[in-house]
C-alpha cells in the first residue's frame, strides 16, 4: 500500500487566498486603501505607525490592526492617538492570515476608514506568504539588522511593493552600506520603492507620507483632505 502525501501548506494558502480575494473586494467596495507592514521583531512597525498617524490623521479617517503573538502593548499606544484599533493575538502562530483580517475588520469598523494600516507579526518570513487582501505589502528594514537581508530573506524583498529602511539616525554606529543595500534589493525587485526614515526623529518621512497620501486618494477618489 502506497503512502498519500498530503500538500498541506499548499491546501492552506489555497484557501487563504479565497479569503484574501473577499477582503480584497470588500476594501474596494469601500474604498479602503489597506497597507500590511511586514518586519522583523524590533525594526520599528509599531513607532513607524505611530508617526504615519502624527502625519496621516488629519487628512484621513484611520484604522489600525496590530497581530502580536501575545499582548496588546502596541494597540494601546495606538488607542492613545485616538485611532481605532483592533488587536489579534495568535497565540503562537507568525504571520497573520484573510481569516484572521475578516474578523478583526467586524470589530474595527472599515465602513467609512480611508486607510487601514495592518501590523503583521515581527518575522522576516512567513508573513510576505499570506495575502491579506491589501493595496500595498510594505516591509520595515532597520539598520542595525544589517545590509545582507536581502540575501537571507528574499521572499519578504520580492513580494513587498514599498521598502522602508528605517533607524537612519543610527548608521554611523554601524557599517551598514546603503548603496550596497538598494543595490541588492534592486537586482531583486527592480519595481519596488524604498524610503530611508527615522521613525524616532521623523527624519524622510515626508516623501513617504505623499506617497501613502497619493495612493489613498487614488483609491478615495477625491482631492485634497477627506471628508
Amino acid at each position: 500500500m502506497s503512502v498519500k502525501t498530503i500538500n498541506v501548506n499548499k491546501d492552506i494558502l489555497g484557501v487563504n487566498e479565497a479569503l484574501a480575494l473577499n477582503l480584497k473586494k470588500t476594501f474596494e467596495n469601500n474604498k479602503t486603501f489597506v497597507i500590511n507592514l511586514m518586519a522583523a521583531p524590533g525594526a520599528g512597525k509599531t513607532s513607524t505607525i505611530l508617526r504615519l498617524i502624527e502625519n496621516l490623521s488629519g487628512k484621513f479617517k484611520m484604522g489600525v490592526i496590530e497581530g502580536d503573538i501575545a499582548s496588546d502593548v502596541d494597540s494601546r499606544k495606538i488607542q492613545e492617538r485616538n485611532v481605532d484599533v483592533v488587536q489579534i493575538n495568535t497565540d503562537g502562530a507568525c504571520h497573520l492570515d484573510a481569516n484572521m483580517i475578516t474578523a478583526a475588520c467586524s470589530g474595527l469598523g472599515i465602513e467609512g476608514k480611508d486607510l487601514v494600516i495592518i501590523e503583521n507579526v515581527g518575522n522576516l518570513v512567513c508573513p510576505a506568504e499570506f495575502n491579506l487582501g491589501e493595496n500595498v505589502k510594505m516591509m520595515i528594514l532597520s539598520v542595525p539588522e544589517g545590509h545582507d537581508k536581502p540575501l537571507k530573506y528574499p521572499l519578504m524583498f520580492t513580494e513587498s511593493q514599498a521598502l522602508l529602511i528605517n533607524k537612519v539616525d543610527l548608521t554611523p554606529y554601524t557599517d551598514f552600506n546603503m548603496e550596497e543595500f538598494q543595490k541588492t534589493v534592486r537586482a531583486m525587485n527592480p519595481d519596488i520603492k524604498m524610503f530611508p526614515v527615522s521613525a524616532k526623529t521623523g527624519e524622510g518621512f515626508a516623501p513617504l507620507v505623499d506617497w501613502i497620501s497619493e495612493r489613498v486618494k487614488s483609491v478615495r477618489e477625491i482631492e485634497g483632505t477627506s471628508k
